[in-house]
Formats: C-alpha cells, structure tokens, sequence
C-alpha cells in the first residue's frame, strides 16, 4: 500500500501553493541548530485546513515552532500529545486558528502540523527550529542533509496507523525558490565545505579560521537533497566544548546551566588489536523492492539503487576474510536466500554468490523486511564466529519503529551495519537500526564516496564488539556533572563517541576538568581520557 501526499496539503489532499523556504544552519562542532522558515499562500476563495507534512532527521528535537497567518502570531508550546489533540480539536471547532505539531507514530523522521484554518488569500508563515547531531562519514566528513521530499512509504499490510507520505518533485515542477546559509565554528579550524550542490565561496570570519560562512549559489532548484559535508583539520584530536546557560533561565534549571559536549575518538591499543583473528558469520540483506529500481539521484538518472546496492554488495563479498561465514538474502513481498545456511568463505563459495548477486534485480515487489530479519534471527549462531548483519535498504518502509524494535530485541547475538541507498532513505530507518544494533549507519547517495563508505563499515564489523564502557567525570569541588546523552552502546577505532553533561554548581578556584571512558576490549581493560576548561565558548556571533 502506498499513500504519497507533499507539502502543506488541505483536509481534501491538495496541495497549498508553498511560496519560498529559508534555511539557516548554525553548525558547532559536531552539531547542528536548523532554522526552517516556510511560506505559503492560500490562492482559493474559501479558508483552508491545512496539514504540512515535512522530513527531519530521526534524532532531531524541535525546539521552537512558531507561524503568522495574516496579523497573527502563534508560538508552540509542547504538550503531551492526547491533551494538545483535544485542545487543537476545540479550538477548531469554535473558529479560532490553531497548530498542532506531531510526531508520526510510524517514523520519527516524519513530522505533520495541523495548521488550521487558512483565510482565503492569507499568506501563512511556518518557522521551525531544530537540533541535531552531524554523522561522521568515512573520510571524515561530518554529514548534513537538507531532504528536498520523503521518498513514498511502504506501508506493509496490516500495519498499524495511518500513513503519511511526501513525493518526489521534477525540478520543472518546484515553483517556490530555497535560500540556504551555514555558519560553522569549531575549536579546531575548517578546511573546507563540499556538497552536492553549488556553493558560493567559503568565506572564514577569524584569522585562525575556526569560524565560517557558506551559501548555496544562487538559483538552486530545490529538486534533491541538499548534502553539505563539513571538514575540520586534526579531525580526530578529542574536543570539549562548553555552552553557556541561557541568561534567562533560572540557575540550576535544564536551560539555565552550561552544557559541554565531549567529542572522543577512541584508539585501541594497538597489542589487543593485531593479536585478534578476523572471523566472523556475516549476514547480508539486500532490498529488491519495486523501488529500488528508482534512480539513485536527480542528477544521474541512469544509475539506479539497485545497481548501487548490488556493487556495494560485491565489493564486500571480494573483502571478506579467509575462514568466515556468510549468506545472502534479499526480499520484497517475500525473501529469497542463496544457501539454506550460512557457509564458510572460500574461493568456490565467493564464487557462487558473485554470479547470483550480478544477476539481482528489484523484481520482489513490496518492502517487506520484518519477515525475513525474524528468519535470520531464528537461526542459530555459530561459536566463535559473531554475527554481524548488513543491511542494504532506500528505506522505504512505514513501519520503521516495529523494525528497529526487533534489531533492538536481538541486539545480543549480533551487531547490526545498515547502508541507506539513494537520495532520501529514511534516516530514522537506517540510523535506527544501526543503532539499536550496535553497529555503523552509511549513506550512499552516488558512487562518488562508496568505497571507502563499504570498506569502513567492513572494517569495524571485524573489530571485537566493546563491552563494560562506563564514563567518569574529575570536576572541580563544587561542580557536579549529569549526564544527558543516552549511554554509549558501541564504540569502534577511532570513531567519534559523543557525550552530553550538564554542569551544575559554582567554583571562584580551579577551571578545568576532565572526563573518561573506561571498556573493556575482547577482554582487555583499556581508556581514554580528555582534559577540558570549563569556561564556556565565547560566542563571538
């Protein structure tokens, strides 16, 4: 079943005319403050009730909601979401305007807002804030994504909820003009920006070049994702930075003190690493869905995601090591196997799934993926050899949370590598479930970035999983930290581990501080520590 409906759309399903998008992005360090500003115009003689329906990351928090219809300001205030449904329903039904913003229960990256009513030839504008963390790609790039449409959603018979969709859009068809800016600071200086889109120079606001502004050149369509990848130098030096409370906020509250966020990059002790063998049963799942014979982008439109996953795939069936195990499954409606079980690596096996991988097609109809994740994990393990899942998917699912609940469900007997394919995979599907199952997400939106993407991701999944990871804090006396990052789950050779702390009470005295990371790696306690000044940044914007 596919449900597609775009933009800001009326109680009837029709499109209201959207006029022109603003983005402002505020990068620091390894985060990113989004502020969307959205404007529409009602062109029909009668008011409408609108609903907008817009992609975030999966892991975003909006903290601010605000929109003008005519004369009127309304800004959001969060609610639990029964009572703000009521009070959105009354407020309707005695004339008055009203928004609600919701969460889709089926996906997190998908938000909609109830705006109301919309008077005839009013204009609405929409302005959103949020807050989210930047991946880490394999070269270090730290990754944001502006997504232009949500691709269309599987919604798989029988699932839960109504389904909520966003189509693609040919750039012939984007009526409304985005303008796009970024400004990024860091403690370490930035080399450069890139991105899939043209951008005018970099223009540096500091001599020693820790501070920057970037904007998409003039007259883009807003017909694709807009990607901007972020370089800092000694990317892998660990940094602290330390946020200010807001001066309106009372001490002691959440928004009245400061905030640090550690960056680590953890190194391995390099006697545990070269002493361990390379094994492994690795699992791959491949989606052959309908959709993935889609192109990969607007701007190469002959080269589709199934060709895209499937030489993901055989790049990393040519790395695997001597002696593991491995199988191969792929699926739609239904799912297809190469071997009854998984089977030791060797030249003739390698060979075998070659041929049937190059011959894969995306012929299995619709995006089924909880039936045959449920069979994968029915089978029994093989000692000594731990299982490590890869997941090739554009994510076109509507039922993502049911799929990350059970990698989550399964997280103990193995980890789990997911790669989004094409532009607009759903980064609450495949973050999700790299998450839930201790692994590493990638995006692969052109060929451009995936080698060293595939090589990265095979490259941790034969690192031993890191257990007992505990984290301490050395504060002056006074200070005390808490801690409000959700516990650090996985952690691979030299990729970022962030962690949030929220530092309460004063010191005249001592400034600095420091925090460590304790695990154990395949049985070797092992550490890392950083030192940081608890002064806080000074904002110079």
């Amino acid at each position: 079943m596919m449900v597609n409906c775009c933009g800001l759309i009326t109680d009837r399903k029709e499109p209201v005319p959207l006029k022109s998008i603003e983005v402002q992005l505020e990068v620091k360090d390894h985060v990113a403050t989004v502020v969307s500003t959205l404007n529409y115009e009602n062109k029909e003689d009668k008011p409408l009730e609108a609903v907008f329906v817009f992609p975030l990351p999966g892991d975003a928090a909006v903290c601010h909601f605000s929109a003008q219809i005519g004369q009127t300001h309304i800004v959001a205030e969060v609610k639990e979401k029964q009572q703000a449904r009521e009070e959105y329903d009354d407020a309707l039904s005695s004339g008055q305007q009203a928004f609600l913003l919701e969460e889709s229960d089926q996906s997190p990256d998908i938000f909609s807002l109830s705006v109301g009513s919309l008077p005839p030839g009013e204009s609405a504008s929409i302005r959103l804030e949020y807050v989210t963390e930047l991946a880490v790609q394999a070269d270090d790039g730290l990754r944001f994504c502006l997504p232009a449409v949500l691709n269309p959603r599987y919604q798989p018979q029988g699932s839960e909820g109504p389904s909520v969709q966003v189509t693609s859009v040919p750039a012939s068809l984007v009526p409304y003009s985005l303008s796009f800016s970024a400004r990024v600071s860091s403690p370490r200086p930035i080399s450069k920006v890139e991105s899939n889109c043209s951008l005018e120079p970099l223009q540096y606001l500091n001599a020693d070049q820790t501070q920057a502004t970037v904007k998409l050149a003039a007259g883009h369509k807003f017909d694709r994702d807009v990607e901007l990848l972020i370089y800092y130098k000694d990317a892998h030096q660990p940094t602290a930075v330390v946020e200010a409370g807001q001066a309106s906020a009372k001490p002691g509250s959440l928004m009245g003190d400061p905030v640090v966020m550690v960056s680590l990059y953890p190194e391995f002790p390099e006697d545990v690493m070269s002493s361990l063998a390379s094994c492994g049963e690795f699992v791959f799942l491949m989606d052959r869905s309908g959709s993935m014979g889609c192109p990969m982008n607007n701007s190469t439109p002959q080269e589709t995601r199934i060709s895209s996953a499937r030489d993901t795939l055989l790049l990393l069936l040519k790395s695997l090591p001597m002696g593991c195990y491995f199988n191969i499954y792929s699926f739609g409606s239904q799912f297809e196997h190469i071997f009854p079980t998984s089977v030791e690596y060797s030249e003739k096996t390698m060979e075998e799934a070659l041929k049937k991988v190059e011959k894969m097609e995306a012929d299995l109809g619709g995006t089924e993926i909880l039936l045959p994740l449920k069979h994968i994990y029915a089978q029994p393990c093989i000692p000594k050899q731990p299982r490590q899942l890869f997941i090739f998917t554009d994510g076109e699912v509507g039922n993502t949370k049911e799929v990350t609940d059970l990698v989550k469900m399964n997280a103990a007997t193995h980890r789990c590598f997911s790669f989004g394919i094409g532009e607009g995979a759903s980064s609450a599907l495949i973050n999700g479930m790299a998450k839930e199952g201790g692994g590493h997400a990638q995006f692969i939106t052109g060929t451009d970035r995936m080698q060293p993407k595939v090589m990265q991701s095979l490259r941790f999944a034969l690192q031993p999983a890191v257990e007992d990871i505990s984290v301490s804090w050395d504060l002056p006396k006074g200070v005390s930290s808490t801690i409000l990052s959700p516990p650090i789950t996985a952690m691979f050779q030299g990729q970022r581990s962030l962690i949030y702390a929220q530092l309460t009470g004063q010191t005249s005295e001592a400034t600095d501080g420091s925090v460590t990371v304790k695990y154990s790696l395949a049985g070797h306690p092992s550490q890392n520590q950083l030192h940081f000044n608890l002064k806080p940044a000074e904002d110079t914007g």
